[in-house]
């Protein structure tokens, strides 16, 4: 029985000195990052900003490897099936991660279980627009219109699941209000009808929804996340607008196969973070209308647990049914 013991420890000892090796020597070729979108889009944008600062650190190319569809599944299932080595890693999203665990009947992944999270790389906040005509100066006095007037006012979104749909289900959650969700096949075919007048609100990307708010075509009330963006410093989140406990943003984060080694993990962790926190990185992401964060693995471990929960909630008390 003692002898077993002994194996045993000394065989947790070695697997620990291999893993240190491991670390110690990494990366001794290319890194691939997986990207669940096109080429040109935010999430993109954020691969391509973490990955030349890795590049530079370590004298190693880092790839970005774009594998759109399926709402991120194929590019979360190859991550989730490649070696756990440190060499083939994915820029999940609130989508991938956390929303589609209650959109989809099925996921061929896992995204607590398959996963080894690295930092949460990115937020970025959506703005919650009105038309001119909606007699509402400030969040408030839109939920006492709405109030007054149940299932009158509208939203629209980019389409069913989406950031702005979820936003604005949340909003209705929270405020306790009725209102009609309209969904579109796209950002912009949303933002021309409330242009239009033909939709009262949306819940849309700051980039998005800039042109509108310095053309005065829409008006700003709140911004959607924990804190105020660096883009829009004016406007108060929707916490600060009276509408308690509300957080809805968009987030990127950084992740590899379950089972790298925690060396490797943390040793990702410790570079990426410190990317972030460069004067040039804070430019280039809140050129997007994103706000940097870069924290240790656990805190983004339960960051993914925190948003699976919640979203869950939303998505059943709206009554989305998974397709």
């Amino acid at each position: 029985m003692q002898s077993t013991i002994i194996r045993t420890i000394v065989a947790i000892a070695g697997l620990a000195t291999v893993s240190a090796v491991l670390a110690q020597n990494y990366p001794t070729r290319p890194i691939r990052i997986v990207v669940v979108s096109t080429p040109g889009g935010s999430v993109d944008t954020m691969a391509r900003s973490v990955g030349p600062k890795l590049a530079e650190r370590w004298n190693q190319q880092v790839l970005v490897d774009n594998r759109p569809g399926a709402g991120g599944a194929i590019a979360a299932e190859l991550v989730a099936k490649a070696p756990p080595d440190g060499y083939t890693l994915i820029m999940g999203t609130i989508a991938s991660f956390a929303t589609n665990v209650s959109l989809r009947k099925s996921l061929p992944y896992d995204p607590v279980r398959d996963f080894a999270p690295i930092t949460l790389v990115a937020t970025q906040n959506l703005m919650l627009l009105i038309h001119p005509s909606i007699p509402a100066k400030s969040v408030k006095e839109l939920v006492a219109l709405a109030k007054k007037q149940p299932g009158k006012l509208s939203f629209a979104s980019a389409g069913n699941g989406t950031g702005g749909h979820l936003s604005g289900e949340l909003f209705k959650m929270l405020a306790r209000i009725d209102m009609l969700h309209v969904p579109y096949k796209g950002v912009q075919p949303a933002l021309i009808d409330v242009v239009g007048g033909q939709v009262s609100m949306t819940f849309a990307s700051i980039i998005s929804a800039m042109p509108q708010v310095t053309g005065r075509r829409l008006i700003p009330l709140a911004v959607t996340g924990a804190h105020r963006s660096p883009a829009a410093k004016e406007l108060p989140t929707m916490i600060e607008a009276g509408v308690s406990g509300y957080e809805s943003a968009t987030w990127y984060g950084l992740l590899a196969p379950a089972g790298t080694p925690a060396d490797i993990v943390n040793k990702l962790n410790t570079e990426v973070v410190a990317a972030l926190k460069s004067p040039d990185m804070f430019d280039r992401l809140s050129k997007e209308g994103a706000d940097p964060v870069g924290n240790s693995p656990a805190e983004f471990a339960r960051h993914i647990q925190v948003e699976i929960d919640k979203w869950r909630k939303v998505i059943k008390a709206a009554g989305i049914q998974p397709s």
